[in-house]
């Protein structure tokens, strides 16, 4: 074996172990990547990588998004501009086979968007929604699956987190991304709704089915109730797609939005500002460590020339674009038990992406497959992350295999939306191509 391959695979197994041994992703990223960098060159060029990347980094326009649109969904969320959401949803789709569970795929969908974190949606919702459905007589599988599931779309459905870390990484139009995630998020909410519906039709016994005195009309104060996170994705998505304004504007007039709603609706506390800006700066904190470690990995590989090894053996393997997915995907839900979804994306962006680019592969949809992957991954058993908070929101009423059996039909919606978006690239390209 080479030398230089037995430092990538060392490397490579020392931050897995101290990602195993419960070490957080961004101090492992960069531990190993120092020593790394160290050990193939020289400790002042190690020390001089890890000075300049903190500076590099916060100058860069584009990641400057981040804590804008984290600004947004926390306003969102401490204002209680997302409360409604579950009432309302339920009202617009009571006549449904399941309607309690379509309702909450909306409300999650919509609230994931928002806060962009698929575990404060699924620890949220589940508390509002489980047990509505439980006491409607829902099967519980079916309700926590819903939720655990249906709160990993806000990583697809923008302003998204991910692809802005992803555009970063990639250096890809972060506007296109935003467009390019919109018809897949849309599939993806209709096919998890097709399926509940299609199961409670064919088997009642699934979802408590409502009498009509139970089900509540659709009025205008629920309207209201729902209007904010829609009318803050308008704001956002209208102003990037028509140009009117850059991704990092476009997050700081989200932000404004929020407020500005907060304050029209009565909602708006100082206190509940405050706690906003604090959540934001501290969650933006801990994703700025992860990203200098994703860079300082970055400048390893390049150092090893570990993307160089990976091209040779794709060309001399004559591995094309579907042999990528499928590693990759298999790389993503194995992982993806173990390793939340923007360390676990920055963790293996220096390897894929170089790779993906010398296939010739459309970056834009590329990362529209790897975010659908990530999503999969938040879920799959016997370790998905959202799995185990549904189930602590839940204070342990509902067993953990009950909710590992609910969420199984929920990956298989994931895989065929996965496998449509494989197909038809168009899904997620129309869009940016009608506007970039």
């Amino acid at each position: 074996m080479s030398e230089p391959l037995f430092s990538v695979l060392l490397t490579f197994g020392a931050l897995l172990g101290l990602i195993a041994i419960r070490v957080p992703i961004g101090l492992s990223l960069i531990t190993v990547s120092f020593v790394g960098i160290a050990h193939e060159t020289s400790l002042r060029a190690a020390i001089g990588s890890i000075s300049r990347l903190p500076y590099e980094l916060s100058t860069n326009w584009s990641f400057s998004a981040v804590p804008m649109f984290l600004l947004m969904g926390f306003v969102a969320s401490e204002t209680g501009l997302t409360k409604g959401l579950f009432n309302a949803s339920r009202a617009l789709l009571a006549r449904l086979p399941g309607a309690l569970a379509c309702a909450s795929v909306l409300a999650s969908a919509l609230f994931a968007a928002a806060s962009g974190s698929s575990v404060a949606t699924a620890a949220s919702m589940s508390r509002i929604a489980i047990p509505e459905m439980l006491s409607r007589k829902y099967d519980p599988g079916l309700a926590c699956g819903t939720i655990a599931a249906s709160g990993t779309l806000g990583s697809l459905i923008p302003p998204s987190i991910l692809m802005i870390l992803y555009g970063v990484y990639a250096d890809v139009s972060i506007g296109g991304l935003f467009l390019a995630g919109v018809l897949p998020g849309i599939l993806s909410v209709l096919i998890y709704m097709t399926m509940i519906v299609v199961r409670c039709g064919l088997n009642p016994a699934l979802g408590g089915a409502a009498t009509d005195d139970e089900i509540e009309p659709f009025t205008r104060k629920l309207l209201f109730d729902i209007a904010p996170l829609p009318l803050l994705i308008l704001i956002v998505m209208g102003s990037i797609s028509l140009g009117i304004a850059t991704p990092t504007e476009a997050g700081a007039l989200g932000a404004l939005g929020a407020v500005a709603i907060a304050v029209v609706s009565g909602r708006f506390r100082l206190a509940a500002f405050l706690r906003a800006l604090q959540q934001s700066a501290l969650s933006f904190t801990a994703i700025f460590i992860i990203v200098i470690g994703g860079a300082l990995l970055t400048r390893y590989s390049a150092v090893v020339g570990l993307n160089g090894m990976l091209e040779d053996l794709f060309q001399r393997s004559a591995a094309g674009p579907l042999v990528l997915i499928l590693a990759v995907s298999l790389l993503y839900i194995v992982l993806g038990m173990f390793i939340d979804s923007i360390g676990l994306l920055l963790l293996t962006a220096p390897l894929i992406l170089p790779l993906a680019g010398s296939l010739d592969m459309d970056l834009i949809w590329f990362g529209i497959i790897l975010i659908k992957l990530l999503e999969i991954g938040l879920i799959t058993p016997p370790i998905g992350l959202n799995i185990f908070v549904i189930q602590s929101a839940l204070d342990g009423k509902v067993r953990l295999p009950t909710i590992f059996g609910g969420v199984t039909w929920f990956i298989a919606m994931d895989i065929l939306t996965l496998a449509i978006l494989i197909a038809v690239p168009a899904i997620a390209l129309w869009l940016p191509s009608r506007f970039f």
